[in-house]
């Protein structure tokens, strides 16, 4: 028969934590098991930018109204912890040199305000502009929400004197910033196992469906294998969230990038510890000097270093008061690979970004001289095609998903767990719910409107 348990959730990153913590904490679940064969929060949860934000394109406002859920409710656990989650406000800084990307930019703003992202604020440098308040460090309390455009270069040089002075355009959105990821997922593990959570060790092997319905999850552990008898079984399993799908027979249509971060020692002090986290969006050819470039252009291995390379380009702090290290992201390629652990490095990554990074910010073309030591790690984006998470029940009978949160779970983990949590026990599911559900693949509208989507909202 097996161990009897209400709830099995396979993996124990910040998906399947949130699972648990809303699942015993919120709807009174007594009997949940948590699996997972590695430490809590120790794979891609581990490896994030720890970053949020409620600006989100797309066809319709269900991420929006979905972030601005999860931001609520990381504010309340940040409150209710006594700030443990060192949450901040200090907002994403979109930037271009490119006054062809000004309209873009404009039109990005004005469709986030009324889909519910907050007011927009045009600063154009005239005497009726209206006042702009810069981001506190530290906090997120009395800060504004919507966003602030800075259409005026000189207030942009003003504002953000380490930026390029080139920046003809400038969009601080502002009810965007970070936090400490472990402690969120520690909290609510903390909060879980006080409620009854249990967790267990091991590797899920199998899935048990006995006439279209979860009857059990066989686990390998340390002991020995066991059954846990269960008929109600969450898909959470992050980057291996594919293969647990296919233990019940299930495809889903997901597919995995490597996206990996470096962190630099800026000991110059050439970004300011206050800055926001801060975007290039525009494409770039790296920064070489022209015998650089010969070279470069005289091997096959290195031509591909004078390509073209996207935008996206991004950067924030990292540390508080003394600390110099700073974060530096760019997903410039994105070719779908198959997660496997340890995560393999790209040795030409360092170098690449902080070349493109001096686009962005020109003062740190002082570290070219002599490459820093960096450290470099990373993790998995597991998503869908639109950048949408799945989050509801499978067609197996008592089997739900929480999944695809293409590196956007920590700042989704606390809505999505609460929805999450929400389909398991039957109850009222808020308005975005059918955005996320696993069979909206199957209505031939939402087939027709995935061919024209545009932009995904992926950094």
């Amino acid at each position: 028969m097996g161990v009897p348990t209400e709830i099995v959730i396979c993996g124990a990153g910040v998906a399947g934590i949130a699972a648990a913590y809303h699942l015993a904490v919120k709807q009174g679940v007594r009997n949940v098991t948590l699996v997972d064969e590695r430490a809590p929060m120790s794979l891609t949860s581990d490896k994030s930018t720890e970053a949020y934000r409620n600006w989100w394109p797309g066809p319709d406002d269900a991420m929006v109204r979905f972030m601005n859920r999860s931001i609520d409710l990381l504010e309340q656990i940040d409150e209710e912890s006594k700030h443990r989650l060192r949450l901040n406000r200090r907002g994403y800084l979109y930037v271009t040199g490119d006054s062809a990307s000004v309209p873009a930019l404009v039109e990005t703003a004005q469709r986030a305000a009324q889909m519910g992202a907050g007011a927009l604020r045009i600063h154009a440098g005239s005497v009726h502009d209206p006042e702009y308040i810069p981001g506190a460090a530290e906090d997120w309390r009395g800060q504004p929400d919507g966003a602030d455009l800075f259409l005026d270069p000189a207030l942009i040089r003003r504002r953000f004197p380490y930026l390029n002075p080139n920046s003809v355009a400038a969009l601080h959105v502002r009810r965007c910033g970070w936090f400490s990821g472990q402690q969120l997922g520690m909290w609510m593990l903390e909060q879980a196992k006080a409620h009854g959570v249990r967790f267990l060790s091991g590797r899920v092997e199998a899935v048990e469906v006995v006439g279209g319905r979860v009857q059990g999850v066989k686990v390998a552990t340390d002991a020995g294998t066991c059954m846990l008898a269960t008929r109600t079984f969450v898909n959470a399993a992050g980057p291996f969230v594919k293969q647990v799908a296919r233990m019940m027979e299930v495809d889903l249509p997901i597919f995995s990038e490597l996206h990996l971060k470096m962190a630099l020692e800026d000991r110059l002090g050439v970004i300011p510890r206050d800055a926001p986290l801060v975007i290039w969006e525009d494409a770039q050819h790296l920064p070489w000097s022209a015998e650089e470039w010969t070279a470069l252009a005289e091997s096959e291995e290195t031509r591909h270093l004078l390509e073209r390379f996207p935008g996206g380009a991004h950067f924030r702090p990292e540390g508080g008061a003394g600390a110099q290290t700073v974060l530096l992201l760019w997903a410039y390629h994105l070719t779908p690979v198959e997660p496997r652990f340890p995560i393999p490095i790209d040795p030409e990554f360092p170098e690449i970004v902080l070349r493109g990074m001096t686009t962005l910010v020109p003062g740190l073309a002082v570290y070219l001289k002599r490459l820093p030591k960096s450290y470099v790690d990373g993790g998995y984006y597991t998503k869908t095609q639109e950048n949408r998470p799945l989050i509801g029940p499978l067609p197996v009978e008592g089997a739900y998903i929480f999944a695809a949160l293409s590196g956007y779970g920590l700042m989704a983990a606390c809505a999505g767990g609460e929805l999450l949590a929400a389909h398991v026990m039957g109850a009222a599911l808020p308005t975005y719910a059918p955005a996320f559900l696993p069979s909206r693949y199957a209505d031939p509208t939402y087939q027709r409107m995935l061919v024209e989507w545009g932009a995904t909202g992926q950094l």
